[in-house]
């Protein structure tokens, strides 16, 4: 059944009972109903290839599970869970190629965050806009071109690297390590120059990832959140009001930038992405720490010349490029009226 992703050049692959199994191409999800619905002993039989011993105990206990599969050239992350008392299963296809970032059609200054000695660089948007792809090939360009000790710390793990002139180590949360915040707190003494962190999922991770940046590491990270502006007022926010000056001042001293992506259809078919750049400059930290996050985003519509990117720019340019569509772009902008004026 795995198989269909890559025939069909899917993305995903929802398995529930009562149903055909669905596939998701280009955004959009599409029943194979020439495949017979399927039983609830199929999805037994599916989370008895795709499960260990463990996973089945925690989907249990908690209803859901996340899990990582591989078969012959090709890995999946996985989701399996209860609903209304039956359980069913979403795969995504991890491509085992980690693309460039040209073949990702991404700018060329994302780069430079690589080249950092320490930091911390966040790649923001919803769920499912390639955020993890972007973070691999960032951490595959630090692989390729530094002598560096990297850590990676996910659940589960997706892409799988092969150290090249830098060290890698890859934890899996409850394989590996109990919980992200125990895999930072050990990367101290585990002589890490780079760590990627698949997910900031609370306070003490966030806090410990920002301390990691200030003492010297290059820290990479995702937050589901929508703009720059957004996930810096989250991560500020996450804290008690009276741990918030602190973290803020943290913050605008270690943050090197945040990329915002969204994947949009394209015309000529696949995704292609929309973006935002936030480089932190001195005007950048000075409005963190006055609490004027709420200027952020004119520093980055005017911070063109320093490679800051605004998404309704970038929505823009592929607009003109005949990329996307009016419609879609009007879709996936936050101020529709700036855009107008911009196509």
């Amino acid at each position: 059944m795995v198989n269909l992703i890559i025939k069909e050049g899917a993305s995903d692959l929802h398995l529930s009972s009562g149903r055909n199994p669905i596939i998701r191409i280009a955004g959009n999800l599409i029943p194979l109903v020439k495949n017979p619905i399927l039983t609830p002993e199929n999805i037994k039989g599916f989370l008895g290839i795709f499960l260990s011993p463990e996973n089945k105990e925690l989907l249990e206990k908690d209803k859901d599970v996340d899990f990582s599969y591989s078969m012959t050239n090709t890995r999946f992350r996985g989701n399996a869970f209860y609903r209304q008392g039956e359980i069913s299963i979403a795969l995504r296809l991890i491509p085992k190629a980690i693309r460039t970032l040209a073949e990702l059609n991404l700018p060329p200054i994302l780069e430079s965050f690589t080249r950092k000695r320490q930091g911390f660089f966040l790649v923001v948007g919803p769920i499912g806009q390639g955020k993890t792809t972007t973070l691999a090939t960032l951490i595959n360009l630090i692989n390729e071109t530094r002598s560096e000790h990297i850590l990676t710390i996910e659940d589960p793990i997706e892409y799988i690297f092969e150290s090249k002139r830098s060290v890698i180590d890859q934890r899996e949360v409850r394989l590996d390590t109990p919980d992200f915040h125990d895999a930072l707190i050990a990367m101290f003494r585990e002589d890490i120059d780079v760590c990627m962190v698949g997910e900031m999922r609370d306070i003490d991770t966030i806090g410990t990832a920002v301390t990691a940046a200030e003492t010297g590491h290059l820290i990479f990270s995702t937050l589901h959140t929508n703009n720059a502006a957004q996930t810096i007022n989250r991560i500020i926010d996450s804290f008690p009001s009276g741990q918030q000056e602190q973290i803020r001042i943290q913050l605008a001293g270690s943050l090197t930038g945040i990329f915002s992506q969204r994947l949009i259809p394209r015309v000529s078919g696949g995704l292609v992405p929309a973006y935002e750049l936030l480089i932190n400059n001195n005007a950048v930290s000075n409005l963190i720490r006055e609490r004027r996050v709420h200027e952020i985003q004119t520093v980055i519509e005017t911070g063109s010349e320093e490679g800051m990117v605004d998404i309704n720019r970038s929505l823009a340019e592929l607009v003109r490029s005949g990329e996307i569509t009016v419609e879609s772009a009007y879709m996936n902008s936050a101020n529709p009226k700036t855009l107008e004026r911009l196509i």
